[in-house]
């Protein structure tokens, strides 16, 4: 794939634009930062108008651990394509990192109304109401997330752990039991449910 890409790199700007995202992108996914970097520098100077490259140069930098101007590239590339949902994720993703949960709920809940059955997009709302301290709507969206991933072990025992907090022992147990059913290695389930037996 990198071979074939970088015969495009030659091209006109639009073209080589197309694929120096798209090298950036796999060198990203390989943990090679520079060379990510280099191609999304190239990707955005050929095309400042291409959001897929914004994106990736955002990533780059958020992986560098600059948050805020990561961020300024996500919202550059929603200018330019106010649907590039990856450009909408990552700059939620950076919000709530920078501890700006408003904003970031804000970047989630568009998404959710583009994106209606995104897991990932229903699991940062929940992680996000969490983070706000609102157990009964974090357990809304997790309970909406099951239905679209109800084998996933790591919700079904974070449903438990909210139920068990707002002290609903019984949707606790029947939610770790689930959880429990589809992973029985997790020890802090093990201890829950040992707990449970014992009380």
């Amino acid at each position: 794939a990198l071979e074939t890409l970088k015969m495009f790199e030659k091209k006109d700007s639009r073209v080589k634009s197309a694929a120096a995202t798209n090298l950036s992108f796999l060198y990203y996914l390989g943990n090679e930062l520079e060379q990510a970097t280099n191609y999304a520098d190239l990707a955005v100077n050929s095309d400042r108008y291409n959001p897929a490259a914004l994106t990736n140069k955002g990533n780059t930098v958020f992986a560098n651990g600059d948050c805020e101007k990561a961020a300024e590239f996500y919202k550059e590339a929603l200018r330019n394509d106010s649907l590039c949902t990856e450009a909408l994720y990552n700059l939620g993703l950076a919000y709530k990192k920078l501890n700006r949960i408003d904003e970031a709920l804000d970047c989630f809940l568009k998404l959710h109304a583009i994106l209606p059955n995104s897991a990932q997009v229903l699991y940062q709302l929940a992680s996000i109401y969490q983070i706000m301290e609102d157990p009964s709507q974090a357990i809304e969206w997790l309970l909406q997330l099951i239905s679209v991933v109800p084998t996933d072990p790591h919700v079904l025992s974070k449903l438990g752990n909210l139920y068990d907090a707002e002290g609903d022992k019984s949707q606790a147990y029947h939610y770790y039991c689930e959880s429990y059913r589809y992973f029985p290695s997790n020890i802090e389930v093990i201890e829950w449910l040992g707990a449970y037996y014992i009380d």
